[in-house]
């Protein structure tokens, strides 16, 4: 099944009348400055010292909390890390997948993310959404 690749707006609408939820796959750091009211943060990478490293628990804590059929809105800052996350949980079997093109902040003046576009969005993470606890859910 082809991935869908949806605006913000597009987005909030799948969230609103399908069901899906928003994944967010920005560092700890990022998502704690402002993501999607809702969003889960499950990061691609973790950002250290040395930039950016790949986050060897990403699949799984996905894997453990969504169904592989689950509506899943993939976004991140400007679209490039959520593009690979995208394509990883295509490879795992995931099928009902939507890629954010915007990502959070945008990739231009014409291109606005979900922050800057006035969608809803949060600094605190609702209960059971926040990476700290995903990776540590029981399977």
């Amino acid at each position: 099944m082809a991935v869908k690749r949806v605006t913000p707006e597009q987005a909030l609408e799948l969230m609103r009348s399908e069901g899906y939820v928003y994944l967010d796959v920005r560092s700890v750091p990022e998502f704690d400055e402002g993501h999607p009211a809702g969003a889960y943060n499950v990061p691609l990478v973790h950002m250290g010292p040395r930039g950016g490293e790949p986050n060897p628990g990403f699949l799984s804590a996905v894997e453990r909390r969504f169904p592989k059929d689950a509506g899943l809105v993939v976004g991140c800052r400007t679209a490039g890390r959520s593009a690979h996350a995208v394509a990883l949980l295509e490879q795992a079997g995931f099928t009902n997948l939507a890629l954010q093109q915007s990502g959070f902040v945008g990739t231009s003046p014409l291109d606005l993310g979900w922050g800057p576009k006035g969608l809803p969005a949060s600094r605190g993470t609702e209960p059971g959404r926040s990476w700290r606890e995903l990776e540590g859910e029981d399977a």
